[in-house]
């Protein structure tokens, strides 16, 4: 994943990561709120989701320390 997760945020299109997981209610509350948010940027922008408990490594290396956390990146560089 960190090197997919890598070539993700490395684009010139702005990439919002949403750091949750699947037993936090916020996150699933949160969820329904970023699909609308999807429908209305369209292509302007990326939505990727990482579970932090799948994904332990990439969370901690992101400083993600609850959940949900959003997070916006491009080129590569956190916004």
């Amino acid at each position: 994943m960190s090197q997919k997760f890598q070539e993700i945020i490395n684009s010139e299109r702005p990439v919002l990561i949403d750091f949750f997981a699947t037993w936090c209610q916020p996150c699933k509350i949160q969820s329904s709120v970023l699909n609308t948010v999807k429908e209305n940027v369209g292509e302007g922008a990326r939505i990727i989701k990482v579970d932090v408990d799948q994904y332990p490594a990439l969370a901690a290396q992101y400083g993600v320390r609850g959940v949900p956390t959003l997070a916006v990146f491009k080129n590569g560089e956190l916004l």
